[in-house]
Formats: C-alpha cells, sequence, structure tokens
C-alpha cells in the first residue's frame, strides 16, 4: 500500500448509515478496499453488541469494537484481545431510576450488556433499541436490577428534558456521563463517569499500534465529541450536529450523501473501478 495503515474508526447512525438504517453500496465497497489496502476498520457505537454485529458482519470486520460509548470494548473474533466491561454502580443507577420514577418519566431501561430490564413496554423502543436475542425483563427495574449496568436509558417526557439533564449534573457528575440521542427517540444516555468513545478508541490504537495521527474517525452527535477530538482527524458528517462540526479538522457530507465514502475516497486516494466486485 502506498500510505501507511490508518485506523478508521466510524460511528453508526447518522454516520455509517444512512436514514434507513443501511449501508450504501458505495459506501460498503470503500471500507472494502480500504480494508484490502491494509487499513484498520472498527465500529465506535453507542449501541450494545447485539444491535451493531449485523453492520459487523456486513462489512467483514476483523477488528475490536467499541460498544456503549466504550463502556463495553471486545474482540469479537480474538479472545485474547480481552473483554473490557465498566459498568455503573448499582446504588448510583437505582438512585436515577428512584427520580425519575418519582417524575413519572415516559420509561427508563437498562442494559447489562445484553441483558435488558424495561419499565415498561413500549413499541418504539422494542423497534428502535432491543433485538430479539436479548434478555427482557419487564416491570419493577428497582427491584428486578441486581446488578452493575453497563447503561441506563432514560425517556422523558420532553418538559422534562432539561430539567433531569439539571438534576443528573447537579446530583451525579462525579458517577456518571450522560448524552442526550435526538429523535425518533429523545433518550437520556447515562454510563460510568470517565468512559467516552475515545477511550475505546485508544484500546483499539494500542492493539494495532497505529499513532494518534494515523486515526480517522467520523460521527454526528455530541457522544462522538471526545472521539473527533482524539483523533489524528476527526471528521464530522455534514448532518452533524454544530458543536462536533466546531471541533472537527474536517467537515464531509451527509450521510444520505455517503460523506464517509466520499471523505475516504479522497484522503486515502481509494478509486472503486466495479462496485460490484467489493460488494
Amino acid at each position: 500500500m502506498t500510505t501507511k495503515p490508518h485506523l478508521i474508526a466510524i460511528d453508526l447512525d447518522g454516520t455509517l448509515l444512512n436514514d434507513e438504517k443501511n449501508i450504501s453500496e458505495r459506501t460498503k465497497s470503500v471500507i472494502l478496499e480500504a480494508k484490502r489496502q491494509g487499513h484498520h476498520v472498527a465500529i465506535a457505537t453507542g449501541r450494545p453488541y447485539r444491535a451493531s454485529v449485523r453492520y459487523y458482519n456486513e462489512l467483514m470486520l476483523d477488528s475490536p469494537i467499541v460498544n456503549f460509548n466504550g463502556a463495553y470494548v471486545h474482540h469479537p473474533l480474538d479472545h485474547s484481545f480481552g473483554t473490557f466491561h465498566s459498568p455503573m454502580e448499582l446504588e448510583t443507577a437505582k438512585s436515577i431510576i428512584e427520580s425519575c420514577s418519582e417524575i413519572n418519566v415516559k420509561n427508563i431501561m437498562v442494559e447489562v450488556l445484553d441483558d435488558v430490564y424495561l419499565h415498561q413496554h413500549d413499541e418504539l423502543i422494542m423497534k428502535n433499541m432491543i433485538m430479539d436475542q436479548s434478555s427482557i425483563y419487564t416491570g419493577e427495574i428497582h427491584t428486578n436490577l441486581k446488578v452493575d449496568p453497563t447503561s441506563l436509558l432514560i425517556h422523558p417526557h420532553e418538559e422534562q428534558l432539561a430539567n433531569l439533564r439539571t438534576m443528573l449534573k447537579e446530583h451525579h457528575a462525579e458517577m456518571i456521563e450522560h448524552r442526550v440521542w435526538t429523535a425518533p427517540l429523545n433518550v437520556i444516555e447515562i454510563v460510568r463517569a470517565g468512559l467516552n468513545k475515545a477511550v475505546g478508541l485508544k484500546r483499539l490504537a494500542n492493539h494495532f499500534n497505529v499513532p494518534q495521527d494515523r486515526i480517522i474517525a467520523f460521527g454526528d452527535e455530541d457522544n462522538d465529541l471526545e472521539m473527533i477530538e482524539y483523533a489524528g482527524t476527526g471528521v464530522a458528517m455534514g448532518n452533524a450536529i454544530n458543536q462536533l462540526k466546531n471541533i472537527a479538522n474536517e467537515i464531509t457530507l451527509t450521510n444520505e450523501q455517503d460523506g464517509l465514502a466520499a471523505f475516504l475516497e479522497e484522503r486515502l486516494n481509494i478509486a472503486i473501478k466495479d462496485k460490484r466486485q467489493l460488494s
């Protein structure tokens, strides 16, 4: 290969995936060609593993994967890499759950890796966030949850969002990190303090022995901020939030315009002559 191997870290929703939650043929072809040329490609997502393995397999990846915004990092194909799971303390989670229950938020969901605890059945959450292979426990989470959770998801009423975020900052800032998802679910996602995608990305960079200046990271939301800042080349999608665009080194086209593929084609000099051979 003409260039030294890069580590390419890819967020899923709003970045790798189009609005239909699929990988376009152009993007898939460019990623497969980047891998063929010797570059390392890895997924870094807020999703659990069960909700990202489909794309891992579709891209035929052979790398570690960052899930839950850095709270879970493992290698699906190489157990010698190790498993790095950093859940939050059960006591902290239950305190937050109790506060949210008192104000009657729409719903609460807790994840312990691929086990799911759901306060009440919700078709929108089932469709967007829960996959068939997960174990689902529906009912009183405060009673059912008995181990340290990987992540906590709060689905508030719209008018509760600002006050909830303030409460989390004032009472739990030393114990947790929290982010807000955008539509279709305006969800507050909570993980243990000190965790973010950059933490996972550093593990991957060490594993592949790739220096920081040869890391290219793509993202679009506030859970990508640390990763975009850490990467030698942090790329914000055209559809990214302004806060991310402001700190990114580069801005590419939107996820609907194959922005990730367009950037890699130019930066790594990737030319796809016959997409049928690579898709």
